[in-house]
């Protein structure tokens, strides 16, 4: 792979830093090639200058050391020592615990007092035994440890937890793992590439997925990472990826009230803004549907609470009334003062007025409407479930392609979506000409 594959890239940042070493290099790659070969330090970052082409090879990390803004510059963190988790025995760990699980300070590696070790710098140059944090110098089985200040424990073992990328949490959404074959044993496809298949898939669309190289990935909120495949006649499929052992992370605790989207509310209000009951998210009467809580295990779909699994401007759920396939749901705002705040914020992305109405084609309808003439709702245009589409924002850039309201990108007869019910494609929106004769 690419030597930059091993660091974290951080636009216009400096940090300050004591141990540091200046080079002529003519690209960031060239920089990285100075910090894989320095001997004056153990490297963990370099900066580089992109009008000046300056290359500083850095002892410190921001994990280490002070960070501030500035405009011409790119840090790189090797990713080894930014991670505070292991893998497997944790031969590679490179992060900065210092006591062993039962909280007692480690020695110092290069200290003799108050325990003569085996295992010193000189004599293990490779194996990172820096300061007094925890290693593995020696493969134990057991992973990272180390000698202890305490003159009664000769050494002990350190608590690090397993990196989850190996495995994966939940559906998947944060796994970061390097698995570059489907389940079939398919060979993935590179997600910056177009061939054998075309995708809205592209990093600079999607920053925070981690679109790398072929790797796997769940960035649309399929039920587990998966991958375009490099066999023209199979466009995609799912990776197989093992669930993680430890239990997933709990929903913070606002998750009683509407903060944001309301994606990480749990509590307990189980009925429509209109006043209709929720239908239980294990039923499929009067409703099917995909939204199944054994496969989506950290969306919170107990019972018949509103939730927010999938993105929407707000909790909803599906009603108990047959006639009404699903309606948001009216959830008290966590702070008044966030909310208030927040609204200041977003005022650039206001979202676009009601408009009950469109005219012509509806190419320049901007409204909110996101149910179709049947009452299914809306898919968003950015995601690929349940449907996978090229109709995506970057592909159309003019169409306001925003959320999953009703639009017209393609010039069809009026404003349409993709359907959220795996069944129905997509279908006309719920939404009236406007009479010709309305001033505009």
């Amino acid at each position: 792979g690419d030597i930059l594959d091993d660091y974290s890239r951080t636009d216009g940042v400096w940090v300050l830093t004591r141990n540091k070493q200046f080079y002529e290099t003519n690209n960031e790659k060239e920089c990285a090639a100075k910090c894989e070969a320095e001997r004056n330090f153990t490297c963990r970052a370099f900066l580089f200058t992109r009008k000046k082409l300056q290359c500083l090879t850095l002892a410190e990390n921001t994990k280490m050391t002070v960070a501030f803004t500035s405009t011409d510059t790119v840090l790189y963190e090797k990713i080894i020592y930014l991670m505070q988790c292991k893998r497997g025995i944790g031969t590679d760990y490179r992060g900065t615990e210092a006591k062993t699980q039962r909280g007692i300070p480690c020695q110092k590696w290069a200290e003799k007092i108050p325990h003569k070790p085996n295992y010193t710098p000189e004599k293990y140059p490779n194996a990172g035994l820096e300061e007094n944090y925890c290693r593995n110098p020696d493969a134990d089985e057991r992973g990272p440890w180390c000698y202890t200040a305490d003159p009664a424990t000769r050494f002990d073992y350190c608590a690090i937890p397993e990196c989850e990328d190996q495995c994966m949490q939940c559906n998947g959404e944060d796994y970061r793992g390097e698995v570059s074959r489907t389940e079939s044993g398919l060979e993935c496809q590179h997600w910056d590439v177009q061939e054998p298949h075309m995708h809205g898939f592209i990093l600079k669309h999607y920053p925070e997925k981690d679109l790398k190289m072929n790797y796997c990935r769940n960035p649309d909120g399929e039920l587990r990472p998966w991958c375009f495949t490099t066999n023209p006649n199979k466009r995609w499929e799912y990776c197989n990826i093992p669930r993680c052992t430890t239990p997933p992370p709990v929903p913070g605790l606002d998750s009683q009230c509407l903060s944001g989207k309301g994606e990480d509310y749990r509590g307990r209000i189980a009925i429509t803004e209109s006043g209709n009951a929720c239908q239980h998210w294990n039923m499929q009467f009067p409703h099917k549907h995909g939204w199944i809580p054994d496969r989506y295990p950290c969306k919170g779909l107990e019972e018949n609470y509103c939730r927010n699994p999938d993105g929407e401007k707000k909790p909803w759920c599906y009603t108990t009334n047959s006639n009404i396939r699903w309606e948001y749901c009216t959830i008290p705002p966590c702070d008044r003062t966030e909310q208030g705040i927040s609204g200041m914020n977003n005022v650039p992305v206001q979202a676009p007025p009601t408009e009950e109405c469109y005219r012509g084609k509806g190419q320049s309808y901007r409204g909110t409407a996101s149910v179709t003439a049947s009452g299914k709702k809306c898919q968003a245009w950015s995601s690929m479930f349940p449907h996978r589409h090229l109709k995506t924002p970057d592909r159309f850039p003019d169409a306001d392609l925003r959320d999953n309201y009703c639009r017209n990108p393609d010039g069809d007869s009026s404003p349409w979506c993709f359907t959220t019910d795996p069944n129905t494609i997509w279908e006309y929106c719920n939404l009236k000409r406007c009479d010709d004769h309305t001033q505009e």
